[in-house]
C-alpha cells in the first residue's frame, strides 16, 4: 500500500490576512522577486526599435503600474474574472519574440492593436476551460509546470552570472554577489523563524543590493534622471491591426495560456497541496486575457502570470493572496512614482539571479510533485519522454525548426506549447487493457504472463 502523501500546510492560507507590517515585507518581497524581468522586457523592447530615452523611461512606467492593476485584477477578480489565488501578473517573455519584428515592420502601434486581439482569445479559452480541463490531468499539468521551470533556467542563470549583454557578464564579482544572495536567503530560511523566514528571498536580495553598491555594479544615474511623479497617457503610441499582428499575437496567446494553467496546477499544489478547481483556472485565464488587452490601452505590453512568484510562494508557503495584493500597492505606487521605481530597477541582475536560480527550480519541483500523483505506467513513462524532450528540444535549438513558417517557429520554440500538445493528444490516445494496450509496470511478469516450459510452449495457467 502506497504511502500517504504529505500534507502541505502554508504558513499563511489564501484568505488569511498576516499582521500588517508582516504582509507589507512580504508584499515587498514579491515585487522586488518580479522586477527584474517586468522592467528589462520593455528595455529590450525599445532598444530593438531604437525607441527615445523618454519612450524608454515611460514604457518601464506604464509596465509597473499595468502589472500592479492587473494583479489585483487576479487577486481580487471582478465577477467571473481572476483566481483568487496569490497570483502576480507582470510583462509576458512570451510575447516579445513576436513584439520586436512586429514593432520593426509595422511599429509599435500593431504590437498593441495585436495584444488587444490575444487578449480576446485568452478570455475565450478562459470561458472554455471549465470542460477543457479534463485535458490537463496531473500528468499532462506536471508535463507543463515541469516543462516551465526547465525553460526559465537559462534565464535564471543568465542573470545569476550578470544578466545578458553585460561586459562583466560571468565575473568573480557577479557570480560572487549571486551566491551571496543565495546563500543568505538559505540560512534565512533554515534559521529564521517567523517574518525572518517567510521573507528570506527578500532580507537576501536586500543584503545583495547592499553590496553590490560599493562593488561599482549599481548605477544611480538613472534614479537621478527619473521625474518624482507622472500619470501615463493612455493610448500614448495608438493602436494598429495588421493581420500578421493577430496572427502572431494570437497564437501566443495559446501558448500564454498554457502557461497560466501550469502556474495555477503549480501554486495550489506547491503552496496550498490540493488540485486548482475549475472557478480559479477559468478565472485566472480570463484575467490573463482581460490583463494583456487593458495593458495594450495603457501601451504596455501584453501581461501574464510571473512564475518566479508562484515559486516564491511555494518557497515560503506563505498562500495568502492579500499579500499579493499589497505587492500590487506597491507596483501601482511604484508605477506613479517614476523615480522610487528606478531605485529597484537599478538592481543589478546578479543579485536577482541569486534568488531566481531557486524560484525557477522549484517550478521543477511543482511539476515533479504532480507527476508523482499519478501511478505512471510505460504510456505516461513515453508521455513525459515525448513531450518534454521535443518541447525542451525545440526550445534549446530553435535553429532546428528554421524551415517552418514565423508563427510556427514562434510557438515551437516556446517549449509550452509542443510539449503540452503532445503530452494532451497522446494521453487522449493511450492504449487500453480492453485493446491490448500494456499499462501497468508494477505487476511482476509472473503475473502478467504464463511461464513457458522448455520447449518454448506456453505452460497451462496454474
Amino acid at each position: 500500500m502506497p504511502a500517504a502523501e504529505p500534507e502541505i500546510t502554508p504558513r499563511y492560507q489564501i484568505n488569511e490576512m498576516p499582521p500588517l507590517g508582516e504582509a507589507v515585507l512580504l508584499g515587498i518581497q514579491h515585487v522586488l522577486v518580479m522586477m527584474a524581468s517586468n522592467v528589462t522586457i520593455p528595455v529590450i523592447l525599445a532598444t530593438a526599435i531604437g525607441a527615445t530615452t523618454g519612450e524608454t523611461a515611460f514604457l518601464v512606467q506604464v509596465a509597473l503600474l499595468v502589472a500592479g492593476l492587473t494583479t489585483l485584477m487576479q487577486t481580487i477578480g471582478i465577477g467571473p474574472i481572476g483566481s483568487r489565488l496569490p497570483i502576480v501578473q507582470g510583462t509576458s517573455f512570451g510575447f516579445l519574440v513576436v513584439a520586436i519584428p512586429l514593432a520593426e515592420s509595422y511599429g509599435i502601434a500593431a504590437v498593441f492593436g495585436g495584444a488587444i486581439f490575444a487578449g480576446v482569445v485568452q478570455v475565450i479559452l478562459g470561458m472554455s476551460l471549465r470542460w477543457l480541463k479534463a485535458l490537463f490531468p496531473p500528468l499532462v499539468s506536471g508535463i507543463v509546470v515541469l516543462v516551465i521551470g526547465i525553460g526559465l533556467l537559462p534565464t535564471g542563470m543568465v542573470l545569476y552570472a550578470g544578466g545578458s549583454g553585460s561586459p562583466t557578464f560571468g565575473s568573480w564579482t557577479d557570480l560572487g554577489l549571486a551566491s551571496l544572495v543565495l546563500l543568505v536567503m538559505l540560512l534565512f530560511y533554515r534559521f529564521g523563524r517567523g517574518i525572518i523566514g517567510a521573507a528570506s528571498v527578500l532580507f537576501a536580495l536586500i543584503v545583495g543590493y547592499l553590496a553590490a553598491i560599493p562593488l561599482g555594479r549599481v548605477d544611480f544615474s538613472a534614479v537621478g534622471d527619473a521625474p518624482w511623479f507622472a500619470i501615463p497617457v493612455p493610448l500614448k503610441f495608438g493602436l494598429d491591426f495588421p493581420a500578421a499582428a493577430l496572427i502572431g499575437m494570437g497564437a501566443m496567446a495559446i501558448a500564454t495560456a498554457v502557461e497560466t494553467i501550469g502556474d495555477l496546477s503549480a501554486i495550489t499544489k506547491s503552496g496550498a497541496g490540493r488540485d486548482v478547481t475549475d472557478k480559479e483556472l477559468s478565472g485566472g485565464v480570463m484575467a490573463d486575457g482581460v490583463a494583456t488587452a487593458f495593458a495594450s490601452l495603457f501601451s504596455a505590453l501584453p501581461n501574464t502570470s510571473f512564475g518566479q512568484n508562484v515559486g516564491l510562494v511555494a518557497f515560503t508557503g506563505v498562500m495568502s493572496r492579500h499579500v499579493v495584493s499589497i505587492g500590487a500597492g506597491f507596483l501601482i505606487l511604484l508605477g506613479l512614482l517614476p523615480k522610487f521605481a528606478a531605485v529597484i530597477a537599478v538592481m543589478p541582475s546578479a543579485v536577482i539571479g541569486g534568488a531566481a536560480v531557486v524560484m525557477f527550480g522549484m517550478l521543477i519541483g511543482a511539476g515533479i510533485k504532480l507527476l508523482a500523483e499519478t501511478a505512471l505506467d510505460r504510456h505516461d513513462m513515453l508521455v513525459i519522454a515525448v513531450s518534454i524532450g521535443v518541447g525542451q528540444g525545440f526550445a534549446a535549438i530553435p535553429e532546428s525548426v528554421e524551415l517552418f513558417p514565423h508563427t510556427a517557429k514562434v510557438l515551437l520554440t516556446s517549449g509550452i506549447v509542443p510539449a503540452a500538445a503532445l503530452a494532451v493528444l497522446m494521453n487522449l490516445t493511450r492504449p487500453t487493457p480492453a485493446r491490448g494496450g500494456h499499462l501497468d509496470v508494477d505487476v511482476p511478469i509472473t503475473e502478467k504472463s504464463d511461464p513457458l516450459w522448455d520447449d518454448g510452449t506456453r505452460r497451462p495457467p496454474s
